[in-house]
């Protein structure tokens, strides 16, 4: 296996950050989203951004956003690619990379094999794709709430576009998620915390153990 691109999501702190590129993070995420708890304010994310500048791609995470509030991020934060986690329809997304001249990554939240299907009109149209469990009923948030999805929708699947995998990625999990899915790259968030928005330093160590100790025996 080849070993994937991991992006640490819900960023907050320059020490986080420094700690998770030590160890091999090769995207980190930054969520502009005011109902979560991992949101950061544009003039804020500005300052992070710039304190990995070079070391890791920078990504800014939306939840369908309008055209101002991107600008915002955009222009105050400079990040290296868009994440986009909403409803965003294919010619949505071409606007978007049309207006800002960036990378985009779409999310799509997975529970069934019609979610899957959908994900083909986005060829062509996004940079990199990202899969998702689907939020639990009672959720608020279209991301980051530690849940899975049956990774046996991505069998057979063969994508023509790379992806990250996300949804409840823990250190206990991991392995199994690569040996599932093959996946080109990890997403995690709410698996490297000790609550929600708190980035823990032991658990991202033991997610990365996981990761290398996966390659290590493939």
């Amino acid at each position: 296996m080849k070993r994937p691109a991991i992006k640490i999501c819900g960023l907050s702190s320059e020490d986080t950050i420094d700690h998770v590129i030590r160890r091999g993070a090769s995207h980190v995420g930054f969520i502009f989203f005011e109902k979560s708890p991992r949101h950061v304010e544009p003039d804020v994310a500005a300052g992070l951004i710039a304190h990995v500048r070079g070391r890791a791609k920078t990504v800014a995470v939306s939840v369908d956003a309008d055209n101002e509030l991107l600008e915002e991020i955009v222009y105050a934060a400079r990040p290296d690619m868009l994440q986009l986690h909403g409803h965003e329809t294919p010619d949505r997304v071409m606007t978007i990379k049309a207006l800002f001249g960036l990378p985009v990554i779409k999310a799509f939240s997975l529970r069934a094999p019609e979610d899957l299907a959908r994900v083909d009109d986005y060829d062509g149209v996004a940079d990199h794709l990202l899969f998702d469990a689907k939020p639990p009923a009672n959720a608020t948030l279209p991301g980051g709430n530690g849940v899975t999805f049956d990774w046996r929708l991505l069998a057979g699947w063969r994508p023509t576009i790379p992806y990250f995998l996300s949804g409840g990625l823990s250190a206990e999990n991991v392995a199994a998620a690569l040996h599932e899915t093959g996946a080109h790259g990890l997403d995690v968030s709410s698996g490297v915390e000790s609550a929600p928005g708190v980035k823990d330093a032991a658990r991202i160590d033991a997610f990365f153990d996981a990761v290398d100790a996966a390659y290590a025996t493939a």
